[in-house]
């Protein structure tokens, strides 16, 4: 038998009865009663009545509820921020009741429920949150299972709520977004620059289950950009990413980072003019140590592939303009990396993205982007000049500004001095790799073409230079190059042709070792070796022995000449200049071996030296005579004692050799005795006697060189060695009266 029919309450039956009359008024009236006299009473058993009667009206009327939505639903969302927690409960189940009736007819309030149901979320009482979560559940599959979502509305409210530091807000936010991920028919990607910022911020949340499925929304975002690069946004989420590579957090800048990698990527020249920002955030991970080893990978590969995108049409490009349409299809090249799994959100540190994901486009289709090399400068100026800043960040940044000026020469030429003082302290930094990158990027703004004062980027005539004429000496002869081009310069016609900035670069070279003479002496010889392979040897040696010719401080440039004798004698990357200045056979050598003479007078034992190389023997015997009239000191007859340890060297092998011919070297035997005379009892003295009881005779002859007033030359060494003279006797003048007044 059938069980017994229960009549229907009063409340449905009336509203069905109105329903079936089509009396619209009266159900409207119904509803009023219920929210205004009843849910909205100021007695908690009335409006849980109201409540109770609203999810009971919502059921009667069925299919039709869709009609009163607006009426039916604003007095139970009141309800949700009544202090009663059974109260705010009755009114998640009243909503309940009223959504699941009309189904996709709620969709147009669903800002309004989405704007309850997220205060709902963190609610302090176990039921209400309960009662949400069914909410939410059936909210989800009503949007899921409907085609008539509206995204745009969504939005705005969305990018509000997701700033929310309530950890049970941000749990129902995320959800919601890996809901609408998940449907077919809504683009949220189009959306992303909205919510991204949210979205890294939430990634840094306290709780590990919040923070797991914040990886897994942004690993899915990542998929679909990987996938859709066309139509991803990428310009307007660079600067957000910049932010977050700059996070303390570790995840948080280590899946920004990743996400700045396949941006860098995919976007190709997009990025272009975000590379300032990007350099921020990249350049100090560089440094990190393997506690960070995952987040310094990724940087590298971020701050390699960028450096790939400047390109030598970035240096024809007017800045002036706003933009130029360049290509933006990236090169194979760009594309450094491996696939990585973002199925759960996990950002692989090591790995890139395959080659199959990278966004490419047809010839026909342009990007307008302009390289912001100002902006670029100026970071990478920071950089190099922060002492805070680790090794490895100063050595990309050197790479950096190296890679500018073979890309971009004239552009960069406009900053270069600005950027001079700065490279220049640079060489009195600790590591010797920094060094060597610093050296290579001067002598690349030396000798490009794009440094010569007639492109109107040459150096200023600053506090850095010199006064009085600085230009390379050079005799003049026919045929020599002219110097028009290389204002301020005049270089051997047998040697390249530097620009403007090579002389300057000399310059400040010496005025540094001159005011740190702990350069000098720790890396000194390193600077200048490194520098002849980098540069030209002749250029180098030829122009600083012009600027020491005018050096007013004696002292320095006794020892500078000191120390380009020894580099000059002894390193083998000067191998072809000693072959050079040994023969003296054409007039550039002669030339060359006059300009360092000149300077060398600083020096006596360093002069003799210099006349040994050249096997100027007969004007060395008449140095080592005049060498009666210098005062003798420690220092003079240590410089003589290595002179001689010096001719036992390999380099010195011809002349020894040439000892054998003691008839056609009558000079060598008469110099190296002149040695021997100055030198007291000691272990050089026995080296050169018992070298000198080995004379006999040989073949080998030479005569002297022409075309070179010896005469003007030992005149000239007379004038510098009395100015040291004098210079010495004022030095000991001073130290005297000092003396004096410290007995006062």
């Amino acid at each position: 038998p059938k069980p017994p029919c229960v009549p229907l309450p009063p409340l449905p039956r009336l509203v069905r009865e109105f329903v079936a009359q089509n009396n619209t008024s009266q159900i409207k009236h119904v509803i009023q009663i219920l929210s205004q006299e009843f849910a909205l009473s100021q007695h908690p058993h009335s409006r849980k009545g109201g409540l109770i009667g609203l999810a009971a009206c919502s059921i009667a009327l069925g299919k039709d509820s869709g009609l009163y939505l607006k009426e039916l639903i604003e007095p139970v969302l009141t309800c949700f921020n009544d202090a009663d927690s059974r109260l705010r409960y009755y009114a998640c189940e009243a909503l309940y009741n009223i959504v699941k009736v009309a189904r996709g007819s709620v969709l147009p309030h669903f800002n309004v429920l989405f704007d309850g149901l997220s205060k709902l979320a963190a609610d302090p009482d176990p039921n209400v949150k309960s009662g949400s979560e069914l909410l939410d559940r059936l909210l989800k599959d009503i949007v899921t299972e409907s085609n008539q979502f509206d995204l745009v509305g969504f939005i705005p409210l969305l990018r509000e709520r997701i700033y929310s530091n309530n950890q049970y807000a941000r749990q129902f936010i995320i959800s919601w977004i890996l809901v609408l991920e998940s449907v077919p028919d809504i683009n949220l990607l189009d959306y992303l620059p909205e919510i991204l910022d949210g979205l890294f911020q939430i990634l840094g949340d306290n709780s590990k289950e919040i923070r797991k499925m914040c990886e897994v929304a942004l690993g899915e975002f990542l998929k679909e950009i990987k996938k859709n690069p066309s139509s991803v946004k990428f310009a307007e989420m660079a600067n957000i990413l910049v932010i977050h590579c700059q996070a303390a957090d570790d995840v948080i800048q280590l899946t920004a980072m990743c996400w700045m990698r396949e941006f860098i990527q995919l976007a190709g020249r997009v990025m272009l003019p975000y590379s300032s920002g990007i350099l921020t955030a990249v350049l100090p991970c560089l440094s990190y140590d393997d506690r960070k080893k995952s987040i310094l990978e990724v940087a590298n590969v971020c701050n390699q592939s960028l450096m790939k995108l400047v390109i030598p049409e970035d240096d024809e490009m007017d800045e002036a303009k706003p933009s130029v349409t360049i290509p933006a299809e990236p090169s194979s090249e760009e594309s450094l990396s491996k696939p990585e799994s973002v199925t759960t959100g996990s950002l692989d540190a090591s790995g890139d993205s395959s080659n199959s994901g990278v966004f490419t486009v047809t010839s026909c289709e342009r990007i307008q982007v302009t390289l912001n090399l100002d902006g670029i400068v100026q970071v990478l100026d920071y950089h190099l000049s922060d002492t805070s800043i680790g090794m490895m960040t100063r050595i990309a940044v050197l790479k950096w500004l190296y890679h500018l000026y073979i890309k971009t020469p004239r552009k960069m030429f406009r900053h270069t001095d600005s950027l001079f003082p700065i490279l220049l302290r640079t060489l009195s930094d600790e590591s010797d790799e920094v060094i060597l990158k610093d050296l290579e990027l001067l002598a690349e703004i030396a000798s490009s073409p794009a440094g010569q004062t007639e492109e109107g980027h040459g150096p200023s005539d600053g506090s850095d230079v010199r006064p009085g004429p600085v230009e390379l000496h050079v005799p003049a002869r026919a045929g020599q190059l002219s110097s028009s081009s290389t204002k301020g310069l005049e270089c051997s016609p047998s040697t390249p042709t530097m620009n403007s900035y090579f002389y300057k670069f000399m310059i400040n070279l010496l005025k540094r070792f001159s005011s740190e003479r702990k350069l000098l002496e720790s890396r000194g010889a390193f600077i200048i070796r490194q520098l002849c392979l980098l540069l030209n040897a002749e250029n180098i040696f030829h122009s600083m022995a012009d600027i020491l010719l005018r050096e007013e401080d004696l002292k320095f440039a006794s020892t500078m000449v000191h120390t380009l004798n020894t580099i000059l004698l002894t390193s083998s990357e000067l191998f072809q200049l000693r072959n050079q200045l040994k023969d003296l056979k054409t007039p550039e050598s002669r030339n060359l071996f006059c300009c360092l003479y000149r300077s060398w007078c600083h020096n006596p034992v360093t002069t003799v030296s210099l006349c040994f190389l050249t096997q100027n023997y007969k004007h060395a015997y008449d140095l080592i005579q005049k060498f009666g009239d210098l005062e003798v000191t420690v220092d003079f007859l240590t410089e003589v004692d290595k002179l001689v340890q010096l001719i036992e060297c390999p380099i010195f092998t011809y002349l020894r050799l040439q000892l054998l011919d003691v008839k056609n070297n009558p000079y060598l035997i008469k110099a190296l005795y002149g040695l021997l005379m100055l030198l007291p009892q000691s272990s050089a003295f026995e080296l050169l006697s018992h070298r000198l009881q080995l004379l006999g005779d040989g073949p080998a002859s030479r005569t002297a060189a022409s075309n070179i007033d010896y005469t003007e030359l030992l005149q000239h060494f007379e004038k510098v060695q009395n100015k040291h003279l004098e210079a010495r006797h004022q030095r000991a003048g001073r130290a005297e009266q000092l003396d004096r007044r410290v007995v006062l």
